[in-house]
């Protein structure tokens, strides 16, 4: 390792390592604009030039490699008069109006300035003026004129979001930052180009003018959007959330959050927020006092194990629950005799009864996604479910050469280099798996699994195969689809299969925020599970922090259960339209900014959070709700004082591995493979079903911003042109769609849509959409016709 003195101090300096790295492991800084650790080098803004003995002028420390016996100097006079002669010309054309900016107080240009700039200029021409453009209603691009041309937000573009939505147009004096020929700003990661801008030139469109950054406090938290667990810092004024913004964490999600977790707290303060409890008297939804609403609940729920037993009781959370709150609800409904709780609304297929069904997770840490050899997603719009593990294995791909292979249900530009493709419907999804399981025997020459007898490889499923067989550390993972998927459990069997022979490991990306937390906190079904407890209504319900009406699998056979129950009690932190019609008994409680919590995400990773304001109106943390009713209806083990002592109830401190992470996670099944599960519909339409990345849960689509954006459209069908000619539709015409289920026929009336990334045969309907509510499951059969 090369040894080199900066400053007067001598360090090893990692090979390959430029001055400013090496500076940085030495605590010293170095002024910059262009540089950033985890973007290509630019060296374009020139702050941070340096002197180096011997050398004939200033380097620029971000672009010059540290080389053995190198004397570095950051602070002489030469490299400071350098400094200063940039921030000088850095400011010629800048509009000098710090006070209006809405970066002020923590713009790097502004701190720079005051350190290395000079008290007058040596310019007094007029400034250039460049014109504001409309990058969509997440960014703002008002003031460009203030642009540096540091180049960040392009680079992150193209490294790693994986599209380049920014590029710079003209030259010299007139370079300006453009959005591509004038196009909105739609990628899931494109906020952080917010936090990468040094300067006031682009700001967060939600947050401009609302606050200055010295009013703010700053508080830790998590996001429950995905199961990747983003840190988060959360900033608040007057008990109210005003900005979300990403908190370093490398072995989590970096430096990076998506689109999702930094502007859902929009919704916090949406119209919706139920700040009072309620009860249903004379057919009307009444507020009440808390006192009211909980013996009236804990009333109800005694009435109806009396009059029709416990198992007509039936309770779901949301899987964006805290660990605590879904323990805690099992606790209530287990106490009062019934077995029918879950945490999965989504899910269609479950294990039989008696097989294991250890927490799935991830099988690996997430910081580990980046060294992968090969990785097979198996049932996953990945891009749009989890943005940050798509961007681990884009740059896994880029940086790595990690093979990466999809089979899923649609031709989505994942945005990264693949290794192989495989577009299938849903009903060929298990089968398209079965092929390659077949292959990866054939190759590796052991036993072909029982029921494969039938299923032919094709070149595809053997180069995938091969990649698993041949490279080095292996994953397959299973997405959202494959999890919600009607043959889930033979797809799971299908990949255990393909771990066994390959020796690749098997892992679950997850589809909520806390699913691996819910697996933990003992809210699984020891009778009915989220579907057969509305496929066999009950005549209670107990719902937390969820609206069945969208986040379940069939939203039409749920509306049916509940509408025909005696008792509805809802947990919830909003109220919406079809709430007021069918629930009994509505109890605010806080989300996750407005309470104490613990998430655990994909990896199993324990990350607790506090609340960071108080909660709203009468809102209540749903966990001390959950606990008062267990208090009411006299059972013990509901004594807690603190959402800590629920947490190590469920997860003592000992048993966590290095301190943080949870144990007896296992995503092994043993059950044979059915061939039923093999066979493709013929004949028929079939649903796709994608959950939109801002529509995925209560408070995203309570998110006015995000609602604007490009992703948040209303939902088309979208059809292949050549279904599109065997259903008798043209693009843009109006289609009616029905799906059938034990509850009665549901139907929507949509836009027809071109899509040739829709596997011919399939209309892809997005769910969790109040467009597409009334239909049935997320896949199965559709009859399409034109209006």
């Amino acid at each position: 390792m090369p040894e080199i003195e900066i400053d007067g101090q001598l360090v090893q300096a990692p090979e390959g390592a430029t001055i400013m790295e090496v500076a940085e492991q030495l605590g010293v800084y170095i002024p910059h604009f262009c540089y950033h650790k985890k973007l290509s080098i630019a060296a374009n803004c020139r702050m941070c030039l340096v002197q180096v003995e011997k050398a004939a002028k200033p380097v620029p420390a971000c672009a010059t490699p540290a080389t053995n016996g190198m004397k570095v100097f950051t602070h002489s006079s030469l490299a400071v008069k350098a400094q200063q002669g940039v921030m000088e010309f850095l400011l010629i054309n800048h509009p000098l109006d710090c006070p209006i900016c809405d970066q002020g107080g923590e713009c790097q240009l502004q701190d720079l300035a005051v350190g290395y700039g000079a008290g007058a200029s040596h310019y007094q021409e007029e400034k250039r003026v460049v014109f504001h453009k409309d990058a969509g209603s997440l960014i703002s691009m008002q003031e460009m004129s203030r642009c540096i041309h540091c180049t960040r937000c392009v680079r992150f573009g193209q490294e790693i979001a994986g599209v380049m939505e920014f590029g710079m147009a003209n030259r010299t004096m007139h370079s300006e930052i453009v959005t591509f020929l004038g196009r909105s700003v739609d990628s899931e990661l494109s906020g952080n180009m917010i936090d990468l801008c040094p300067v006031g030139a682009l700001t967060s469109k939600p947050f401009r003018f609302a606050a200055r950054s010295w009013e703010l406090s700053r508080l830790p938290s998590i996001s429950l959007h995905d199961s990747v667990g983003a840190n988060l810092t959360v900033q608040a004024r007057n008990h109210r959330v005003m900005r979300v913004l990403p908190r370093e964490n490398e072995a989590v999600n970096e430096c990076w959050i998506s689109d999702r977790d930094r502007f859902s707290y929009e919704g916090l303060n949406s119209p919706e927020r139920l700040t009072k409890p309620m009860i249903r008297v004379d057919g009307q939804l009444r507020e009440v006092e808390w006192s009211v609403a909980l013996d009236y609940a804990a009333h109800g729920l005694r009435d109806i194990v009396a009059r029709h037993g416990a198992d007509e009781i039936a309770a779901l959370a949301a899987p964006w629950s805290t660990l605590e709150e879904m323990h805690l609800l099992q606790k209530v409904v287990r106490g009062l005799g019934s077995g029918n709780v879950d945490f999965r609304p989504r899910r269609y297929d479950y294990a039989p009864s008696g097989v294991p069904a250890g927490a799935r997770w991830l099988g690996m840490r997430i910081a580990e996604l980046n060294e992968l050899d090969t990785a097979l997603v198996v049932g996953s719009f990945v891009r749009k479910d989890i943005p940050l593990f798509a961007q681990r294995l884009r740059q896994a791909a880029k940086h790595n050469g990690t093979r990466v292979t999809l089979i899923s249900l649609g031709n989505d530009d994942p945005l990264m280099a693949m290794h192989e493709h495989v577009v299938v419907a849903p009903s060929e999804l298990p089968a398209a798996l079965a092929r390659v399981v077949k292959a990866a025997a054939l190759q590796c020459r052991v036993p072909v699994p029982a029921g494969l007898e039938a299923i032919v490889p094709d070149i595809p499923s053997e180069a995938i195969a091969t990649s698993l067989r041949v490279r080095g550390r292996s994953m397959i993972f299973l997405g959202r689809v494959a999890v919600q998927h009607p043959h889930a459990v033979q797809i799971h069997v299908l990949a255990q299969h393909l771990s066994d022979i390959t020796g690749a490991n098997l892992g679950f990306f997850g589809d909520s925020g806390n699913i691996v937390g819910g697996y933990l906190s003992g809210a699984l079904p020891s009778a009915r599970n989220a579907r057969t407890m509305f496929t066999d209504p009950r005549r209670a319900y107990v719902m937390l922090g969820i609206e069945p009406e969208l986040d379940c699998h069939n939203p039409q056979l749920t509306l049916a259960a509940l509408r025909q129950a005696d008792l509805r009690i809802v947990l919830s932190p909003f109220i919406s339209e079809a709430m007021r019609e069918y629930a009994d008994v509505l109890l605010p409680v806080a989300p996750f900014t407005e309470t104490s919590g613990t998430f655990v995400n994909a990896e199993g990773r324990v990350q607790s959070f506090k609340g960071v304001v108080r909660p709203l109106g009468e809102a209540r943390p749903a966990w001390k709700v959950l606990r008062v009713l267990g208090n009411l209806l006299n059972f013990d083990g509901f004594d807690q004082e603190s959402s800590e002592e629920v947490r190590d109830a469920v997860l003592p401190p000992e048993t966590l591995i290095d301190g943080e992470f949870a144990s007896g996670l296992d995503n092994g099944i043993k059950l044979p493979i059915d061939p039923a599960a093999l066979v493709s519909a013929k004949g028929v339409f079939e649903r796709v079903a994608d959950v939109p990345i801002y529509f995925s849960d209560p408070l995203v689509r309570r998110a006015p911003a995000l609602q604007k954006t490009r992703d948040a459209a209303p939902p088309t069908a979208r059809m292949s042109a050549r279904t599109l000619a065997e259903a008798g539709l043209v693009a843009g015409a109006p289609v009616r769609l029905r799906q059938e289920s034990i509850a009665g026929s549901g139907e929507a009336v949509l836009t027809a849509a071109l899509d040739d990334g829709v596997p011919d045969g399939c209309v892809r309907v997005s769910a969790a959409h109040p467009a597409t509510a009334a239909l049935g499951d997320m896949f199965g059969p559709i009859q399409v016709e034109p209006v």
